[in-house]
């Protein structure tokens, strides 16, 4: 990544909301920590707060785990963007649609995690699952256009130079 590179703008921006996914996937591990043993300790800073963190085991895991792993994928978008045969407005529109996404599931899937009857599954009567549901519909639907665009540039043939 040179100093001129057209990229480099693009590359650092999903490097820097990859580790900042990464860094929320480490915070959402902490909620996570403290749903598991029941209270907020923090070693070796002296007290307990006795507080049952709200969500399930799955709704944690999934949440801290969501966080990882979208931050990492970015990571490898960034990585694989000089590969990727679009221009670069294409490239900055598949740039900002990724951290979109990243973003949105995440966020969808704490909503599971700190609120009751809230996985976002279908939509309901409940508010939270709703903004859930939306969150993963608008958020999946991007990044499968994102996916498809890329599969099928990448797929055909290569025009002739001539």
């Amino acid at each position: 990544m040179t100093p001129t590179d057209p990229l480099r703008p693009l590359r650092r921006l999903l490097i820097g909301h990859g580790a900042l996914l990464i860094f929320t996937g480490g915070v959402i591990g902490f909620g996570f920590l403290f749903h598991l043993i029941g209270a907020i300790k923090l070693w070796p800073f002296p007290g307990v707060i006795e507080f049952q963190m709200p969500g399930s085991y799955k709704a944690w895991r999934m949440s801290h785990l969501e966080a990882l792993l979208n931050g990492s994928i970015i990571w490898l978008i960034a990585a694989l963007l000089p590969q990727l045969p679009f221009t670069v407005t294409g490239l900055r529109r598949i740039t900002w649609g990724i951290i979109f996404t990243g973003w949105t599931l995440v966020a969808g899937s704490m909503c599971d995690a700190l609120f009751p009857d809230s996985r976002g599954l279908a939509a309901n009567a409940v508010l939270t699952n709703n903004i859930a549901f939306g969150l993963f519909y608008v958020g999946i639907l991007v990044v499968m256009a994102i996916l498809a665009l890329i599969a099928w540039r990448s797929l055909r043939p290569e025009p002739r130079s001539t």
